[in-house]
């Protein structure tokens, strides 16, 4: 009976390895190149978009991933202009399946949130 227990150790450390294979160890501020600016949206963005949206992924969680939102003229989900006044009212008054974050977010919060998206 020993084979059935090493094969179903095989078939774990299997699966273990390709879920694995999706997760990127998280880079530095510095690893990423970002100034301060950018370090202050990116906590923004830990706060409050992570929980939905992958930063360095097309992939979503709930949400879309954001990488390369700003590379396009449209954004993907909604078909609006990929640039600061749409998704500054987007992040503020939410849509359908996300919340605004109008009575969270200072004017400087959304700026700094700005940039650091613009990184990615």
């Amino acid at each position: 009976m020993i084979w059935p227990r090493s094969a179903l150790l095989m078939t774990a450390l299997a699966l273990v390895s390709l879920v694995a294979c999706d997760v990127e160890r998280r880079k530095s501020d510095a690893e990423l190149g970002l100034n301060p600016q950018q370090s202050r949206g990116r906590k923004i963005y830990d706060n409050y978009c992570d929980r939905c949206h992958r930063p360095y992924s097309t992939k979503g969680k709930k949400g879309p991933g954001l990488k390369g939102m700003f590379a396009h003229q449209y954004l993907p989900q909604t078909g609006l202009p990929a640039n600061d006044e749409r998704v500054s009212d987007i992040i503020m008054h939410g849509r359908p399946d996300m919340p605004g974050y109008s009575q969270v977010l200072s004017a400087q919060d959304l700026q700094d949130l700005l940039a650091y998206l613009h990184t990615l």
